[in-house]
């Protein structure tokens, strides 16, 4: 996929799964797009779809989810905690990979023609692409509901869709659409029923109130937890963080003796969202990595990639490169990525054991052993590269010219030079493998059991990589002149020998 568009649908369907699915099925049966994540709230009586797919076929993915709720939900007998306009109440497109928000503007717009066109479901355009002012804001559009909106179109021209009559659908009601940043949803409950409460401190930190910029908020009251809670949007959350806003709303609530119950997140979350603000601090009660979009992402595609027979074609390059008659990708460039492979295995444990109830009790060591594996990934991925430079450099140092005495002393050094760094990057392959495979190691009995065969290929890969770097190591080390230099790489050799105990 050369573009990839996220479209995040909110259906006024939260109760019903079979009417969700039917939904969703409706969308997925566009070919290039994929289902990312999929919630359904009861209290809210509201489900939220994360789609991904190509800009070509995201904007027909959104209509078909937006025929099927027409079809099958009806407002005039839909009561949930969550205002809503439409079945189909917002339509977002968010900018991923190979396209502009201006692109995701013209999909929006797109869309919500032919959603009148197609359906007669009247559309209105927000954010990025709205085309007045005041609708650049949702609250502003949906402002009275289904029930208050449907009797002012009919005569206030100011609350006249973008497409579409005077009148609402019977049924359907009016879809919002638009294009935005990537937008998080983030709810925090209180530790008390007193929506009175939850109400105020929205008012105090949304936008709209001269709170802080880039956040929409209200408060709800969730009947079935027995709770009241602060609803939000961050718009931005490079400019307001979720840290900032589960401060303020602790801040807020212990003010009036409340404290905070906890807090969640609906939909899927940007990476860098959650880099300064640790799970545990703000006390998501359903955090897991696949919250996080970019690696829902990339499991959803690695798994339609091996359905499709793809992951041979990945690996075919690299592999038809090294049967070759160059010498580069050698031996030194297949030691480092086996050791990425193993560390890679050893990630994919991780994640699976991090899914776990049961192995609850490991999940600290399991989070810091996922995130020292995935250095020791990229390290051995960039090793790949490096030595096939490295030895490119011995080469190049060996063609210079030796038709006089200073210029064969310039040689001499060149090509001593560059083979002490072709001896120093699959030491530090070497290196790196000992580390993944004690990485490993530790791993044993603290992960799922059904993953041990893939930890013990992980372990394999691990030490076929360190020895394989070693022997790379040694053959620089029997052409230098500097014989002490030498010895010294010759030392750190025994010694990642001598503490390469195994456990496979």
């Amino acid at each position: 996929m050369q573009t990839i568009v996220e479209c995040v649908p909110n259906f006024s369907e939260g109760r019903d799964k079979s009417k969700v699915e039917a939904i969703v099925q409706a969308m997925l049966a566009v070919s290039e797009v994929y289902l990312l994540d999929q919630e359904m709230d009861a209290d809210h009586n509201r489900s939220v779809v994360t789609l991904a797919g190509t800009r070509e076929a995201i904007g027909e993915a959104a209509l078909r989810g937006i025929g099927k709720a027409r079809d099958l939900i009806d407002l005039n007998h839909q009561q949930g905690a969550h205002p809503r306009l439409g079945a189909t109440d917002v339509v977002p497109f968010v900018p991923i990979l190979g396209v502009t928000l201006d692109d995701c503007v013209r999909i929006a717009e797109q869309v919500a023609e032919t959603a009148w066109r197609r359906f007669q479901i009247p559309t209105f355009l927000y954010e990025a692409a709205a085309r007045r002012p005041e609708r650049r804001n949702l609250e502003n559009i949906r402002k009275g509901q289904f029930e208050g909106v449907r009797e002012e179109v009919k005569t206030n021209p100011d609350r006249r869709p973008d497409f579409g009559e005077n009148a609402l659908h019977p049924t359907a009601g009016a879809t919002v659409v638009g294009a935005r940043k990537f937008l998080i949803a983030y709810n925090i409950n209180l530790n008390s029923p007193d929506v009175a409460l939850a109400k105020e401190i929205a008012k105090k930190i949304r936008a709209s109130s001269g709170g802080f910029p880039c956040v929409k908020a209200m408060g709800l009251e969730l009947k079935a937890q027995h709770c009241a809670q602060v609803s939000m949007n961050l718009t931005d959350f490079e400019t307001t963080s979720l840290g900032t806003v589960f401060d303020a709303v602790a801040r807020e609530a212990s003010a009036h003796g409340v404290a905070i119950r906890g807090s969640e997140i609906v939909g899927l979350v940007a990476r860098r969202a959650l880099e300064d603000a640790a799970a545990h601090y703000l006390q998501i009660e359903n955090y897991r990595p696949d919250l996080i979009a970019e690696n829902r992402l990339d499991n959803v595609l690695s798994e339609r990639s091996a359905k499709g027979g793809a992951l041979s074609k990945l690996a075919e390059g690299f592999v038809q490169r090294v049967a070759s008659d160059s010498p580069t990708p050698g031996g030194g460039s297949v030691s480092a990525l086996a050791v990425a492979l193993g560390a890679a295995l050893g990630e994919m444990v991780c994640k699976i054991s991090l899914k776990r109830p049961s192995l609850a009790e490991h999940h600290p060591a399991l989070d810091s052993a996922l995130a020292r594996l995935a250095a020791l990934r990229e390290e051995a991925l960039r090793g790949v590269d490096r030595d096939a430079e490295s030895f490119n450099a011995v080469m190049a140092a060996m063609k210079l010219p030796k038709d006089s005495a200073a210029n064969q002393d310039a040689r001499r050094r060149a090509v001593e030079e560059a083979t002490k760094g072709a001896a120093l990057v699959p030491l530090a392959t070497a290196e790196g493998a000992r580390a993944t495979k004690e990485t490993l190691e530790s791993l044993w009995g603290i992960t799922a059991p059904q993953a041990a065969s893939d930890l013990t290929v992980g372990l394999h890969l691990a030490e076929a990589g360190r020895r394989g770097a070693m022997e790379n190591v040694r053959i620089n080390l029997q052409s230098l002149e500097d014989r002490a230099w030498a010895e010294e790489v010759e030392r750190k050799l025994r010694k990642l020998e001598s503490t390469s105990g195994s456990a496979i």
